[in-house]
């Protein structure tokens, strides 16, 4: 079973498949590497992908010290396989929780990303939403641990932004359900408080996301509510990044609607892979609404 070892002692276990470029996917709290078996079928036939497993997700170890959650650590995992398995410069394809760590690998390790694709990323970055975001998920946290994951799954597993899942692909949805389920209780627990909780918000990151020379592409299901006002700040704020919302979609949106994604991405790391992918250019954010400099 192929494993990259972290500085503080941590297995990751991944899967990879394919040559060429490289493309590392980076999954979301619900998911593991198994997440992203469409996607490697499908890039894998032009790409050298990887999938792993985060820390608290076996086959990769789980810690049980809380210390070692962090979104630091999770975005130092993303470094660990990239510099492991020498895969420099790599394009990054995050979802959510996996989003946010692609998103802080960008702002910490952007040598490392040839690209960053950061989908459905935004639970509990509007500043709005910080106090919400943080006591349903003591309560989240309160009810794994009592329930352990084999039921608790199950409720997570039917969040409002994935009954669209369970209605467009019930079969997929089942899958998705089935999997989650078999996820550590404790290494669940321990990543939903270290990493998910105590991240800091994306509105927090402003100067960062400014100095940005990493193509990005930010994607949002239009059915996924708490991330559709952080993908339009990350659009605003990120000068290499492009937005691209995907309709009738959920959180799921690589599972729910593969199709309409692995293009999505194809396309994107098409363009930054024959360096046609731009910066903004400055005088579109001038504010003005019609007229704009004479030629």
């Amino acid at each position: 079973m192929p494993t990259i070892r972290t500085d503080d002692g941590v297995d990751l276990h991944y899967e990879e498949a394919g040559s060429g470029i490289p493309m590392v996917f980076v999954h979301e709290f619900a998911g593991d590497s198994r997440s992203w078996e469409l996607q490697l079928r499908y890039f894998s036939r032009r790409y050298r992908c990887i999938a792993f497993n985060a820390r608290g997700y076996p086959p990769s170890t789980v810690p049980t010290d809380p210390k070692s959650y962090s979104q630091d650590r999770a975005t130092d995992d993303i470094a660990a396989v990239i510099k492991g398995l020498n895969l420099a410069p790599a394009h990054v394809v995050g979802l959510s929780m996996g989003a946010f760590a692609t998103l802080h690998l960008g702002l910490r390790h952007a040598g490392l990303a040839r690209s960053l694709v950061a989908a459905g990323v935004g639970y509990g970055a509007a500043p709005d939403k910080r106090a919400q975001f943080r006591a349903e998920t003591d309560v989240a946290i309160a009810k794994l641990r009592e329930q352990g994951m084999g039921v608790y799954g199950r409720t997570y597993a039917h969040g409002p932004t994935r009954l669209v899942f369970e209605e467009t692909d019930p079969r997929g949805f089942a899958e998705f359900e089935a999997q989650l389920c078999e996820h550590s209780t404790e290494g669940s627990a321990l990543t939903m408080n270290g990493v998910q909780r105590e991240r800091p918000s994306l509105f927090d990151l402003a100067e960062g996301f400014r100095a940005y020379t990493t193509p990005t592409l930010i994607v949002a299901g239009d059915e996924d509510d708490p991330t559709l006002e952080p993908a339009l700040y990350l659009k605003r704020t990120i000068p290499t990044s492009a937005l691209l919302v995907l309709p009738k979609c959920g959180h799921t949106m690589n599972l729910e609607h593969p199709d309409a994604f692995n293009r999505a991405v194809l396309d994107f790391v098409t363009q930054v892979d024959a360096g046609a992918w731009k910066r903004r250019i400055p005088e579109s954010l001038s504010g003005s609404i019609i007229a704009g400099k004479a030629p």
